[in-house]
């Protein structure tokens, strides 16, 4: 008896599960050593990641990073130059797209014009094979659950970003599949309407128990849907973590950087003892908190992170173990919240998140000077 080409993979792993240890776990998705070249412009450079099923995993960094390039290889767009992918312990790297239950969610959401919402949806079962009767069933059930189901004759044409986005997703979801990834999908949607997407998306991933692979460049989208961020930089993974300890604990100065809202200060390990650690630089000396840093040694040349919330401003000294002198240099009003913007006497920048209500009571002028203290618990030191 012949195996259907769509339920190759599926078979595959259902024979590899029956020799294993119904103990064993293992992740749903496993890439490792992968390279992708395009002549000598490397776009992702020996990278190992595994995925847990049932995870909504974000990947974020700069254009150009590779995060995208990455997702089209998971999905079989792109030929690996190196490594493996495998899924359930079976590599998939020869495997066609059709027969790897990825489907992909692109960012220009990649709708039939010429075709009704209810055909736009039905189009992934008909490439199946799925008869006529149970491929409109499916999709009308799809459409009813994300709330479409009156638009079904409509042409794509007539309907909003955010009900385009959805009938994308449904044409995704009605395949059934395991994984589903996600190119920047919301990236096009105003801002409002991309807030309520978010709590879309995270409610299905969770309903459905299947893996979301979500490339975005915004922060507040990864942070609020994902159980896990990756954050790349040239081809490499710089961090792996959940959302609350990449923010709190960037392990590297890009990962500072490109978060954003943390400051970086070119320090010295001078002292070290049970408590703390003294730490100095160009600007003067401070004090952080030896429980809440990685390893350090004495002479160790580090980055001493402060997050732009955690510093305090006021017009004099004295009120902290931890200050800097600096010089106003701008104001950022951001709704409730003002990002004062300062400069040390060295030329490092600080910035500082404040309150608009303290800002008013501060009474700041630009070009006057202010004192930026924090305590020691507040920072955070990795290795330069």
């Amino acid at each position: 008896m012949l195996v259907e080409p769509e339920k190759n993979i599926n078979h595959q792993i259902a024979l590899h599960h029956a020799h294993q240890d119904e103990t064993k776990m293992q992740p749903l998705i496993s890439m490792k050593g992968i390279h992708k070249s395009y002549g000598r412009a490397v776009a992702i450079e020996r990278l190992d990641l595994d995925i847990d099923e049932g995870k909504f995993i974000a990947i974020m960094g700069p254009s150009g990073c590779g995060k995208s390039t990455l997702l089209r290889c998971l999905a079989g767009m792109e030929e690996l130059s190196g490594g493996k992918i495998l899924r359930q312990g079976i590599e998939i790297n020869d495997l066609p797209i059709w027969e790897r239950d990825t489907p992909l969610v692109w960012q220009s959401l990649a709708l039939f014009p010429f075709l009704t919402v209810l055909e736009n949806v039905e189009f992934g079962l008909r490439m199946k094979g799925v008869g006529r009767g149970e491929r409109r069933e499916r999709a009308l059930r799809w459409l009813k659950r994300l709330q479409l189901e009156d638009h079904s004759d409509r042409g794509v044409d007539q309907l909003s970003g955010g009900q385009r986005q959805r009938v994308a997703l449904a044409r995704c979801l009605v395949t059934e599949p395991s994984v589903l990834l996600l190119d920047e999908p919301l990236s096009a949607l105003d801002a409002h309407l991309s807030v309520r997407m978010q709590g879309e998306l995270k409610r299905l991933q969770r309903e459905l128990g299947i893996t979301f692979i979500y490339v975005t460049h915004s922060h507040s989208e990864a942070f609020s849907m994902a159980d896990q961020v990756v954050i790349m930089n040239e081809g490499r993974i710089e961090q792996i973590g959940a959302p609350e300890e990449i923010y709190l604990r960037p392990a590297t100065p890009f990962v500072a950087r490109f978060l954003g809202g943390s400051n970086i200060i070119e320090c010295k390990a001078r002292e070290r003892n049970s408590g703390e650690i003294i730490l100095e630089s160009t600007d003067g000396s401070f004090k952080c908190d030896s429980k809440v840093t990685s390893n350090v040694s004495c002479g160790d040349k580090v980055n001493l992170i402060i997050r732009a919330d955690q510093i305090s401003v006021t017009a004099e000294a004295g009120w902290a173990e931890n200050e800097i002198y600096c010089q106003v240099i701008g104001e950022e009003f951001v709704g409730a919240l003002v990002n004062l913007r300062l400069e040390t006497s060295s030329g490092t920048p600080i910035i500082v998140q404040l309150q608009q209500r303290d800002m008013e009571a501060l009474d700041i002028e630009i070009g006057g000077g202010v004192n930026a203290s924090w305590h020691p618990e507040d920072g955070h030191i990795i290795n330069a």
